[in-house]
């Protein structure tokens, strides 16, 4: 049985949908999930030149545990790259709706999730260049999350002395 998915006209819900964090899926249906998961495998086997292009050269790049997950499902939304650890997702521009696309962006940044976007005749001039934007761009997450984590432990001066203490209010 083929599953269908439908999305709701632009009109009729301007803000972005709330995201809950809740369990497999993010409190949605089962069989919505599902729908959206099989819809996200097809697309990774039939990927577009695009994509293919920049995934070919992230592929070459050695990202250690900040790998990108190629059209990875995250909510209700199916992104072109994912990176769960730097919380940061590639999107490529293909000309579809840009209502439908800034809505699906508020909703992943609700969650702390941000989102990049290329567009898709630019990586397919250029993938090496594209591929260099990604890697400054997982860079500047990098420094962007470490930034925001909370601060390291007080240590201990040379003299033995102990640190102070922040005022509790």
């Amino acid at each position: 049985m083929k599953k269908t998915l439908s999305l709701r006209p632009v009109g009729e819900r301007a803000e972005a949908p709330k995201i809950q964090k809740k369990g497999r899926g993010w409190a949605i249906s089962g069989s919505r999930l599902d729908a959206i998961h099989d819809m996200a495998r097809q697309l990774r086997r039939e990927p577009d030149e695009a994509h293919l292009a920049l995934a070919d050269e992230l592929a070459k790049e050695d990202l250690g545990k900040y790998k990108f997950k190629r059209y990875a499902v995250i909510g209700s939304a199916i992104v072109d790259f994912a990176s769960q650890p730097l919380k940061l997702v590639i999107a490529l521009d293909r000309g579809e709706a840009p209502e439908i696309e800034r809505r699906r962006d508020a909703s992943l940044a609700e969650v702390g999730i941000k989102v990049i976007r290329y567009d898709a005749a630019e990586v397919l001039g250029d993938p090496e260049g594209a591929c260099a934007a990604v890697l400054r761009a997982m860079k500047t997450r990098y420094d962007e999350l470490r930034a925001a984590s909370r601060p390291s432990r007080p240590s201990y001066s040379r003299s033995g002395a102990r640190p102070q203490r922040p005022a509790r209010g």
